[in-house]
């Protein structure tokens, strides 16, 4: 994942390194403070986090900001439990967000454990389906 998020992530007790993401499931979550749609989704998939990461720790949430200034992202990321790619590392945020053709936010993506996506409508899963929408997670990833 070092390749894909770069050494260190942004942890809520501190930096994480990215090499140690070993949840059976990695998502990508691209979303903004000030996008309206992302305001309501993001409590939506906070408590979805909570309940599938009740027990043992399956998912894992990688916050990649649209956010337009530091404050912002503070502000917004201070909501959120899961992990952040640095607000500061725009170029990366940028080849994100080409990699996987993010055309709207929020956006919540699976990835494997090579960084390759493997379903990109986990928004509408979470939605719809709440933790059920693991048992699709699972068959995204063994094909």
């Amino acid at each position: 994942m070092e390749a894909l998020f770069g050494p260190t992530l942004i942890g809520k007790s501190g930096p994480v390194a990215s090499s140690s993401l070993n949840a059976r499931y990695v998502l990508v979550y691209f979303s903004a403070h000030w996008c309206p749609p992302c305001r309501g989704f993001t409590p939506k998939l906070g408590m979805f986090y909570d309940a599938v990461n009740s027990g043992a720790k399956q998912v894992e949430i990688v916050y990649i900001s649209r956010d337009k200034t530091p404050d912002q992202f503070n502000e917004y990321y201070s909501e959120m439990p899961w992990l952040a790619l640095p607000f500061e590392d725009k170029a990366r945020i940028a080849a994100l967000g080409n990699r996987f053709q993010v055309q709207q936010i929020p956006c919540l993506i699976l990835i494997d454990n090579q960084g390759n996506m493997k379903r990109n409508t986990c928004r509408m899963d979470v939605t719809n389906k709440g933790p059920n929408c693991l048992a699709d997670w699972e068959q995204a990833l063994s094909r």
